[in-house]
């Protein structure tokens, strides 16, 4: 699965709050008070697209939820030149679209429906669906047939608007084989690099499994059962997993959701130093193979 980036170069993007101070101590979280700014940033940094965060501490204020939000969004991709290709649904962690309770299914049902209207009009490609932490699949034997009964509801309403739901899971290769066997094209797979690591996942069975269902890549290292370090200094096979992703179509773009301090810019820089021409070498490779 391809993308085209724009004019800002190499099909590379950032994880959204990446290039900002921590918003209350959290690692991970919508800017609220920088998401203008980070397009800028991200523009002198030569990355082509931000992906967007909706989260449950920016639920009421989140402009991919607030009546003419996505409007302001769109205004400042123009402006910029940074793109909205992906949104990382991390709120469904929290409110699971495969949650036990059916009453909890409905909230994050109209939820869902209220982001891939706004989705549309930004011009996001594929929603991440995360399916880790506290709506693992992998600790909850119901889980997987819970939420594949939702993304069948789910697909051809994401289809009449262009978008792929992409899923990121605990599941083992084989069981996230399984689960995508039975769903229509529009569930894709995003893959964490660092979080298949720290499960101790080989990127080749990953890869060999549902590369071709692959459509969206976040760049970071972990340790082997741990957190977040700096790329190149963890559990991940960089080289393994490039050379799976040789078999696949996939080109791109990848996101940044490197290893972060409290101030965020300068550690993503030195990480993008180290990583962007790791991944342009191998662009070109294909590119020479093609």
């Amino acid at each position: 699965m391809t993308r085209t980036p724009d004019a800002t170069g190499l099909p590379l993007g950032v994880m959204q709050g990446r290039l900002s101070p921590k918003v209350e101590g959290r690692y991970q979280s919508h800017p609220q008070a920088h998401w203008r700014g980070e397009f800028a940033l991200a523009a002198s940094l030569g990355l082509c697209c931000i992906e967007f965060i909706v989260d449950t501490p920016s639920l009421g204020n989140n402009p991919m939820l607030r009546p003419g939000g996505a409007d302001e969004v769109r205004a400042v991709v123009e402006e910029s030149g940074v793109r909205v290709l992906s949104l990382c649904a991390d709120c469904f962690m929290d409110l699971p679209l495969h949650d036990a309770a059916p009453a909890r299914r409905d909230q994050a049902w109209e939820l869902f429906g209220r982001l891939l209207e706004s989705s549309a009009r930004v011009g996001v490609a594929d929603i991440v669906i995360p399916c880790v932490d506290a709506s693992s699949l992998a600790l909850d034997a119901g889980a997987p047939a819970r939420l594949a009964e939702v993304l069948r509801q789910a697909a051809p309403l994401a289809r009449a608007q262009g978008i792929r739901l992409a899923l990121e899971t605990d599941l083992g290769p084989s069981e996230f084989a399984a689960l995508l066997a039975g769903l229509p094209a529009e569930i894709t797979v995003n893959y964490d690099i660092g979080n298949s690591a720290a499960l101790g996942f080989a990127p080749g069975e990953e890869l060999a499994a549902y590369g071709d269902r692959l459509s969206s890549v976040h760049v970071k290292d972990r340790l082997l059962g741990g957190g977040s370090v700096a790329l190149g200094t963890g559990a991940a096979d960089f080289a393994s997993f490039f050379a799976a992703l040789a078999a696949t179509k996939f080109r791109g773009p990848f996101i940044m959701q490197a290893y972060r301090d409290d101030e965020g810019l300068a550690v993503f820089k030195r990480q993008l130093e180290w990583f962007a021409p790791i991944m342009s070498g191998w662009l070109q490779e294909q590119g020479e193979r093609a």
